[in-house]
Formats: C-alpha cells, structure tokens, sequence
C-alpha cells in the first residue's frame, strides 16, 4: 500500500546536520588509507578526524523507533499516521514540501496527504470534467473555483491539523490533508508496521485515521527510545472502525 515504512520517515533539519557530517566524512574517508594527499585542499587531517569521531558519536545516540497499530481484534491497521514528537521539547518540524494532490477519474490522487507545516500543495484537475474543490477545515479554509488542469498557484498550509477535502460539483470525492509540526511523521504499512532513526530518548507518539472511533487520548502513548533495544510500541485500537465514508468508492483507507 505504502513504500517500506522505513523509507515514509521525515526529519527535522536538526537531525540533519549529523547526517550530512557522516556523508563528508564517508565521502572522504578514503583518503585515511591514501594517505594525506588524498585530503581534498585545506582540509587537515585534524579536522577530518574530529568529522570522523563525531558520526562515530552521532551513530551511537541513534537508535530504531518502532510503532505498531492495531485494530480491536488484533489485526494490522495499515495507512494510519503516526506522528512523533520529542518530550518536553519545542515543535521543530520537518522541513516543508511541495506536494501534489491530482483529480483523477472524479478521485483525489492520492486521496491522503501527510505534510510538514508550511508545505504547499499543487491541486492540478486531470479530469476531463472540471472540479471546484474546497475545504471548510480550521485548519486551512479555501475554495479553488470550477476549473481543468492547472490555473492555480499550489496552496501553503501554515498550521497544524486534519483539512478535509471535497468537491462542490462531485459529492464523492474526498480526501484529506494532514498538516503535522512533528519532526517524524508517516504512514503504517500493510502490516500495520512504521518504523524510524531517531536520537535517544523519549518521545510522544500519535495516531491518526478517517476511520477511527477512539477518543484522542486513547491514541496517544509515550515511549522511551534507548539501545540497545530501541523503542517498540503496539497501540491497540479499543473500537471497531467507521464505515467507509463512501460506499462504492475505494480509498486507501477502506479495505478493513
């Protein structure tokens, strides 16, 4: 349904600095075994070796972060968001995104966005039929009036929360925008499984799905992430699911 939960995976750009430290220095860690003409000009080898020892460090204050959903019976809860924010720490959100979201056969493609606050988001019309799309959310109020292909500029979302979308002209059509100032964020995969690298310690986890009945207190947990064993979390739902919104129309959160 999704790309390896692994690879669904944001980060914050305070997590990139140690990232981009480790790829210079594997980039020139061969030249340790060339010898120091192999050093790129004005780079000693005092520096290289405090590059080196500080991916080595960052290595070790990273550990796996696991999160498992699950319905009432057991079974896997694939497509849920999960979103993961540090304890007792300021929102430092991913880096924003320009996202698509097309109108396909009278279909929002994809029919869920997750996205990082202030992200814009392009809503070209693919149709042979034109559409006038809206959304009424708090979170983000707009309305692009009828139109084919692409006469719109791409719309930012500057805060935080579920935007529903639909079609004035289509009743059928729906979709939603999640708009997230975690540093982490994604989707469960077919096995209800997500998975991420993140700094040691602990941190706030939540769950979110068109479908869900649980109060939102019930689908948050806290979780510590330390090694050698990570961090592991399974959240059972306590309710069955919703009916599909729409009958007759598949979304990707319907087959349960």
């Amino acid at each position: 349904m999704r790309p390896h939960a692994r690879q669904s995976a944001h980060f914050s750009q305070q997590s990139r600095p140690a990232q981009a430290g480790c790829g210079l220095a594997k980039r020139c860690g061969g030249a340790l075994t060339r010898g120091p003409e192999a050093l790129p000009a004005g780079f000693s080898r005092a520096v290289l070796g405090l590059l080196v020892g500080f991916c080595a460090g960052s290595a070790a204050f990273a550990a796996t972060l696991a999160i498992t959903v699950q319905l009432p019976n057991g079974h896997s809860l694939a497509g849920a968001v999960v979103t993961v924010h540090p304890d007792g720490a300021p929102a430092h959100p991913a880096p924003s995104v320009a996202a698509v979201m097309d109108q396909v056969d009278r279909a929002f493609a994809p029919d869920l966005l997750v996205i990082p606050v202030n992200s814009t988001v392009e809503f070209p019309n693919s149709d042979s039929v034109s559409h006038q799309i809206y959304s009424f959310s708090p979170a983000k109020r707009f309305q692009l009036p009828l139109y084919r292909g692409k006469p719109y500029a791409p719309v930012r979302f500057e805060q935080p929360g579920v935007i529903t979308m639909g079609c004035n002209i289509h009743d059928e059509m729906l979709a939603y925008v999640l708009v997230t100032d975690a540093p982490f964020f994604g989707r469960t995969d077919a096995t209800g499984s997500w998975s991420a690298e993140v700094p040691r310690g602990g941190y706030h986890v939540s769950i979110w799905h068109p479908r869900i009945r649980d109060e939102a207190k019930d689908l948050e947990r806290n979780v510590t992430v330390d090694e050698p064993n990570g961090g592991n979390l399974t959240l059972r739902l306590l309710k069955t699911l919703k009916p599909a919104p729409l009958e007759g129309r598949p979304h990707s959160w319907d087959s349960y």
